[in-house]
């Protein structure tokens, strides 16, 4: 069964329309990219607990399902 990408904050089920890249340079190589999929109404909290620890890389459109891996 295939879900809908969704997105990331907690207990939120509304489809993903932002992929929130980032990487802890404590843990992951420069190059390393982890996402976070968000929605409009949570792409600003999200985004705003990544960037307080530097962590956000870049955010973009969400595109396809493709769009959601890492």
């Amino acid at each position: 069964m295939d879900l809908a990408p969704q997105c990331s904050a907690k207990g939120c089920r509304a489809a993903a329309v932002w992929r929130l890249h980032w990487n802890n340079p404590k843990i992951h190589t420069p190059d390393r990219r982890k996402t976070w999929l968000a929605c409009d109404q949570h792409r600003p909290t999200l985004g705003s607990f990544l960037d307080a620890r530097r962590f956000l890389r870049e955010v973009v459109p969400f595109a396809s399902p493709d769009d959601a891996t890492n």
